[in-house]
Order: C-alpha cells, then sequence, then structure tokens
C-alpha cells in the first residue's frame, strides 16, 4: 500500500473518530452537573455572608442549605417523564433553565424567604440534572469506553464544587450585602452556555428509536459507536426493549404505548411485592446510596468552613482558601477513580475507601475534640494539622470509591426494565438523606458538640463498610445477565429483553 494511503487511513480511524465525537457528548451532557455542582459548594463559603447580613440563625441556615436535596427530589421523579416527553437533549436546556432561574432569584434576593424561592428552583433543576446527565451520557456511549464516560457527571460535579468554592474566595473581598448575592448570581452564566452548547448535541438514540424515528436513531448510533456491526447490534437492541419487531425497518414507524401498565408492574416488582434476589438488588442499592450521604460528606463539603474555623483557623481568606484545598482533593481523586473503576473492581475500590473514611473521620473528630478543649491561646498546632489532613483524607478517599460507585453499580446491578424507577428510589434515598444530614449538622454539633458528631458519622462508616462487604457482590466484567445470578436471580429473560446475548440466543435458534 502506498504511503500516502496508510496516512489516509489513519486520518480516517472511524472508531477514534466516533470516541472522539462520544467523548465530546458525554462532555456537553456534564456541564450540567457542573452547575449542580457550584450550586452546591457555592453556598458553603456563601452562607457565611447570608448569616451575617441576613442576621439569621443558625437553624435557617440549615435549613437553607439543606433544603436544596429535599427540593431536588421534585426535578428526579419529574425527569424521567420529562425526558421521555421532549427526548434527553432537551431536558438537560430544561435543567439549565431552572438553574438559570434559581442563579438570579438568588442573585437578587433582598431578604430570606426570596432567597428560599431561589432555592426551590434551583433545587429542581438539581433534580434535573442528577437523573438526566448520567442518563444521556450512558446512551450516547460506545460500549469499549461506557465506563470511563459515565464517571464524567461525578468528575463534572466535583469541578463544580471547586468552583464555587474559588468564587467565594474570588468574591470575598466585596462588600458584605453584594458578595454572597455575586457568588450566588454568577451561576446563571454558565446556566446560558449550557442551553446553547445543547445544539450541538445529538438526541439519545434510545429516545429516537422509543419514538419510532429509526433513521434518526440508526444514524447518531454510527456516529458514537466503535464498529458499523455495533451500531447494527446496539439498534436491534434498542428495538427489542421498544417493542419494535426486528424486520419492521422504515424511517419512522409506529411504537405502541403502554408504557404507564409497565411502569405500575415495576412498581410492584420493585416494592410491593419484590422476589428474594430483587429485595437483595433495592435493599444493595438503597443501602449503598443511604450510607455513601449518612458518612457525613455534605457536613464536609457544605460546613467546611465552619468545621476549619472549629479547628482554629480564623480569617476569611485562610477559611476559604483551606476549602478551595478541599475541592482540589475531591476533583483529583475523582479523577484517579475515573480510571480505576473499571481496573481495580468494584469491591476493593469501595472497601477501600470506606475504610479510609473511618480512620479519617476519628481523626477529624479527635483533632476537633482536641482543639474545643483548648483555650484559645493554646490551641496546640498538631491538632490543626490533624484536622486539616484528616479533612483532605476523608474527601480523598470518598471520592475514590464511596462517591462515583452509588451512581455506577445501581446502573449495574438492577434489570433492565427496573433501572431507571429503581435508580429513582435509590436517588429519592439519597437526597432525603443528604437533607436530613445537612439539615442536622449545626443542632447535631450543639447537642454532642461538632467532635462528637463526626465520631458518630466513624460509627456510621463502620456499619456501612460492615454492609458493603456482607451485601454488595463484585460486577466488575460481567455481563448484565451473569449480574442478575450473582444476586440469585433465576429469571433472566426481564434482563435478556435487552441483552445483545439474548439476541443472539434467538438467531441462533431460529430456523
Amino acid at each position: 500500500m502506498p504511503e500516502s494511503t496508510k496516512l489516509t487511513a489513519m486520518a480516517v480511524d472511524p472508531k477514534k473518530k466516533n470516541a472522539s465525537y462520544a467523548f465530546t457528548c458525554a462532555i456537553l451532557a456534564s456541564m450540567a452537573s457542573i452547575i449542580l455542582g457550584y450550586d452546591i459548594g457555592v453556598m458553603s463559603g456563601a452562607s457565611l455572608y447570608i448569616k451575617k447580613d441576613l442576621k439569621i440563625t443558625d437553624v435557617q441556615v440549615e435549613i437553607l442549605m439543606g433544603i436544596l436535596n429535599i427540593y431536588s427530589l421534585v426535578g428526579s421523579f419529574a425527569a424521567g417523564r420529562t425526558a421521555d416527553w421532549i427526548g434527553r437533549r432537551f431536558t438537560v436546556v430544561f435543567a439549565a433553565a431552572f438553574f438559570f432561574a434559581g442563579a438570579l432569584l438568588m442573585g437578587f434576593s433582598g431578604d430570606y424567604a426570596t432567597l428560599m424561592v431561589g432555592r426551590f428552583v434551583a433545587g429542581v433543576g438539581v433534580g434535573y440534572a442528577i437523573m438526566i446527565a448520567p442518563v444521556y451520557t450512558a446512551e450516547i456511549s460506545p460500549a469499549s469506553s461506557r465506563g470511563f464516560l459515565t464517571s464524567f457527571p461525578e468528575v463534572s460535579i466535583n469541578l463544580g464544587i471547586l468552583l464555587g468554592y474559588v468564587s467565594n474566595y474570588a468574591f470575598a473581598r466585596l462588600p458584605l450585602s453584594l458578595g454572597w448575592r455575586v457568588m450566588l448570581g454568577v451561576g446563571a452564566a454558565p446556566s446560558v452556555l449550557l442551553a446553547l452548547m445543547v445544539l450541538g448535541m445529538p438526541e439519545s438514540p434510545r429516545w429516537l428509536v422509543m419514538k419510532g424515528r429509526l433513521a434518526d436513531a440508526k444514524a447518531v448510533l454510527e456516529k458514537i459507536a466503535d464498529t458499523p456491526e455495533e451500531a447494527s447490534e446496539r439498534l436491534a437492541d434498542i428495538k427489542a426493549a421498544a417493542g419494535i419487531p426486528d424486520d419492521l425497518d422504515g424511517d419512522v414507524v409506529t411504537v405502541s404505548k403502554k408504557r404507564g401498565g409497565e411502569e405500575g408492574q415495576v412498581w410492584r416488582e420493585l416494592v410491593v411485592s419484590p422476589t428474594p434476589a430483587m429485595r437483595r438488588i433495592v435493599l444493595a442499592a438503597v443501602g449503598l446510596h443511604f450510607f455513601q450521604q449518612a458518612s457525613g460528606v455534605d457536613s464536609v463539603v457544605l460546613y467546611s468552613p465552619r468545621v476549619f474555623q472549629s479547628a482554629g483557623i480564623t480569617g476569611d481568606d485562610q477559611l476559604l482558601g483551606t476549602t478551595c484545598a478541599v475541592g482540589v482533593a475531591k476533583t483529583v481523586f475523582i479523577l484517579v477513580a475515573a480510571f480505576l473503576l473499571d481496573r481495580a473492581g468494584r469491591r476493593p475500590l469501595l472497601l477501600t475507601s470506606t475504610g479510609g473514611m473511618v480512620v479519617s473521620l476519628v481523626g477529624l473528630a479527635t483533632g476537633l475534640t482536641v482543639v474545643g478543649r483548648s483555650p484559645d491561646a493554646q490551641v496546640p498546632s498538631w491538632a490543626v494539622g490533624l484536622c486539616v489532613a484528616s479533612i483532605l483524607a476523608y474527601v480523598a478517599f470518598f471520592s475514590v470509591g464511596l462517591g462515583p460507585m452509588s451512581g455506577l453499580y445501581t446502573s449495574e446491578i438492577f434489570p433492565l426494565r427496573a433501572r431507571a424507577l429503581g435508580f429513582a428510589v435509590a436517588v429519592a434515598c439519597n437526597r432525603v438523606t443528604s437533607g436530613v444530614i445537612s439539615m442536622t449538622f449545626l443542632s447535631l454539633s450543639s447537642a454532642i458538640t461538632i467532635g462528637g458528631s463526626f465520631f458518630l458519622y466513624a460509627a456510621i462508616s463502620s456499619l456501612a463498610w460492615v454492609f458493603f462487604f456482607t451485601r454488595l457482590p463484585e460486577t466488575r466484567g460481567q455481563t448484565l445477565e451473569e449480574i442478575g445470578k450473582v444476586f440469585g436471580m433465576d429469571d433472566t429473560a426481564m434482563e435478556a429483553e435487552d441483552s445483545a446475548a439474548y439476541r443472539e440466543r434467538l438467531l441462533a435458534t431460529s430456523p
């Protein structure tokens, strides 16, 4: 072959081109998660100035900080139907619109009540982003890089939290009544950018097939799949899941609408009368999401300036600067997790992560207790150092395992037809637990001391380690049917409806 022909073939390698296209789509979709993370992170520093400016109580601060998680339930449960109605792509625009309106309301709020209204609107956007970003990314990713690309939303959340911390630091020197409003209001800018970038994103091929738009779905799959054969296989799998006969072709076909009845049946299988295997799956998913939040991560993320203040660090610049270090640690180690999830395995990462969190929480609680019992002028420097090192270690261990694992593991263990609703149930538990933890931290610290609070979180994390060890089997490298068997699910027909293995079995037995 002539050298020029070889260079041409290399320049248009379709696999590399398609991987780059899917990578770009995943990055654009993850922008919603960046805005979500910014809303979470920016409030940690802004709350210090809101309390001074509006003269609100600690209880009101707790509610302001944690209520976002409760509000997000509205968006989480609405996102599924919205995504099926107007498509995954424009649901991202929906999330951006809520973020934009919420940021403006909070930025221009003149009192606590208006601030809470803005927090509600932003919370609905958070709920939408939590659901749509990972769903769109999973549906647009080629099989060879799905594990890596589906970690992008979690990476983006941590990047957003870091940007929120940086915003706190950047605008802290503005006048008191203006600084926190700018911190919150500036979040409207990336929302506009996200809405514009969506115009360059393709629609999810799964949604296109659900609407009978087979030609459009095939065109998208040919852009994101590694090979034409994979594109054809994925189209056949999606058609089977949508109830479209394999031999029915055409640019646009009619799809039967029976979603309501199917949803009712899935709810019965999940909650009302689950099989022993489904009960184990639901327990694993809900337990994973519960312990992720009950370990106290929101108390560290949202209240890190107050925790550092309790550790003896004074001055707004020092507090916000140290808080930025927390954001950097979270972001760096979530990137490490993205490369380890498909290599080290789920269980080793999860158990190592949780065990490290237990040790870090004990160190933090010990340091805070020593600082709390020392006179102001005689705070041991080693105790302050222990507190800072323990917080950084805690967020690092959380980000490398327990943080990204909840979404990944939950998406793997539920059978396909129950995956969306099962994920919604687990996320609901996650958000409620997060809300309770973040809305009780200050009151809990007053009741049992801040050191005592983190000793409590350490005890809960210890229980989490035992739960993960006994209830969460390894899923790395296994097919969806094999994962069902790990949990004791003998009847795998439900899962096989949308799996390549089942399709190949049908082809092999057909005349």
